[in-house]
């Protein structure tokens, strides 16, 4: 918009647009829809919505679809087709192939419609950008054209590239490092923050955190943010007994970066079968904050290659409880580890900007309206 294009977003809200809203430059349009949608039924309706107010729009040169709801794609490859508009697809994650991971199964008919329409669909867009190198492998497995996929890496959120709030919270005070205090003073923080779905596992956390509570109590895990496992978590901390595990609920964006900063290592947990069709965007929240992280997951993935390349913390499969334990005992008695992969996420702070992947998105944008799709 900065740049003169006239840009519309369509979304949906529990409270629809009876007129266009602005902010700054930038039109917006709420179709009504659930703020939790339940079920499929639910999805596919918030996307019949998006894509009828979609085409009635005037022609445009551009539309970007993304993947919530999951297969929003088939609104671009529609509007493509009957406006005549060049289509980039921003994935963050892929469907219908993420469904039997987030535990929703659908019959195999649908399931076999829906990648057929998807396949297509991801054909014919003029780009496809993935947020992870593992997501380009899996749409070229897919049969997408790789000079069509482009890699942009996701981006922390802007509040963590501002100066910390003056307020403070009260259930966690903004402080040093653990190492910058006595060891008696306070806890070795593992801080998880943001949504706990069904991608992100907590079996291995839990066992974790059972072993630790007993051989490392001042180790404590602080979870904050909202998901279905939630409450799993919530019934277990209660039935193990572990006092080592804090649950808080979502807090407000004024307070995202002294939160994030209240961590002493940032965990990030991911399904196996969920390499390549997600990337966990807590990996750079915790690099902007200049955080080690602790990765459960595939060996394989974008965080795990983030983490390896900047040696910026620990990687370890989902189930080998020893291993976390090990790890995370290594660098609670170790403060030169910890320091080593604090200067590793420092330098990784300076390549995954806001800055750089919106300037790289903008370039995108600008060669498919000019027809160079696979630049």
């Amino acid at each position: 918009a900065r740049d003169g294009w006239d840009v519309t977003v369509i979304t949906s809200g529990v409270e629809p647009s009876k007129n266009a809203e602005y902010d700054g430059a930038v039109r917006i349009i709420r179709v009504k829809g659930e703020e939790k949608p339940s079920g499929i039924l639910a999805y596919l309706w918030i996307l019949i919505k998006l894509t009828l107010v979609a085409l009635r729009q005037p022609p445009s040169d551009l539309v970007v679809t993304m993947t919530d709801p999951p297969l929003m794609i088939l609104a671009g490859h529609l509007i493509k087709r009957f406006k005549k508009s060049r289509h980039i697809h921003w994935c963050h994650d892929i469907y219908p192939d993420l469904l039997p991971v987030l535990g929703t199964r659908p019959p195999a008919f649908l399931m076999k419609l829906a990648e057929t329409m998807n396949r297509a669909a991801l054909i014919a867009a003029d780009k496809v950008i993935v947020i992870g190198r593992c997501m380009a492998k899996t749409l070229i497995n897919k049969g997408v054209d790789a000079n069509r996929i482009s890699f942009i890496a996701n981006w922390p959120d802007m509040e963590l590239m501002n100066a910390t709030p003056q307020e403070q919270i009260s259930t966690i005070t903004q402080e040093q490092s653990f190492f910058g205090h006595a060891k008696a003073e306070r806890s070795f923080r593992i801080l998880y923050a943001g949504t706990l779905g069904a991608a992100h596992p907590v079996d291995t956390i839990l066992k974790a955190a059972e072993v630790l509570h007993e051989t490392m109590p001042i180790v404590e895990f602080i979870f904050v943010g909202e998901g279905p496992q939630y409450e799993m978590m919530a019934q277990e901390r209660a039935r193990r007994h572990l006092d080592n595990i804090r649950l808080l609920p979502y807090q407000p964006i004024g307070h995202l970066k002294t939160i994030i900063e209240s961590g002493d290592m940032h965990l990030i947990t991911m399904h196996t079968e969920a390499e390549g069709l997600l990337v966990p965007s807590k990996i750079y929240a915790a690099l902007a904050v200049h955080r080690p992280c602790i990765f459960i997951g595939p060996s394989q993935c974008e965080v795990a290659k983030i983490i390896k390349q900047a040696k910026a913390g620990i990687i370890t499969p989902q189930e080998d409880v020893q291993s976390l334990v090990e790890h995370i005992q290594s660098y609670v008695q170790d403060p030169d580890l910890w320091y080593a992969a604090h200067h590793g996420a420092v330098a990784a702070s300076k390549i995954y900007t806001p800055k750089q992947s919106i300037q790289a998105w903008i370039k995108k944008a600008k060669a498919v309206c000019e027809g160079n799709g696979t630049s």
